[in-house]
């Protein structure tokens, strides 16, 4: 099996995925945080997580966190900066 070969730093060849950490230059508001959906129109970078009280989970069981997300749209990809990669969302919080 070949070797992980993590992305490149180069703005004009890092292409963001599911499961990268990456940093977001925004100047005065910058981020950071997870890959946590990527689609062609956007992606969301994950940059909290918080457990729900027990009546929002009540109210709605199937998810027992809240997910703070920030919207990048790819016009703005090339400002993102790769850090790391995980293998999924269980692996590192």
């Amino acid at each position: 099996m070949p070797s992980y070969v993590p992305p490149s730093n180069d703005v004009r060849t890092y292409v963001p995925e599911i499961n990268d950490y990456v940093k977001w230059n925004r100047g005065k508001f910058s981020v950071e945080g997870w890959v946590y959906f990527k689609d062609t129109s956007y992606l969301t970078i994950e940059i909290g997580v918080r457990c729900k009280d027990e009546e929002d989970i009540l109210n709605c069981p199937i998810h027992h966190k809240t997910h703070t997300l920030v919207v990048c749209y790819p016009e703005s990809w090339k400002q993102l900066q790769y850090v790391k990669s995980r293998t999924d969302k269980y692996e590192e919080k």
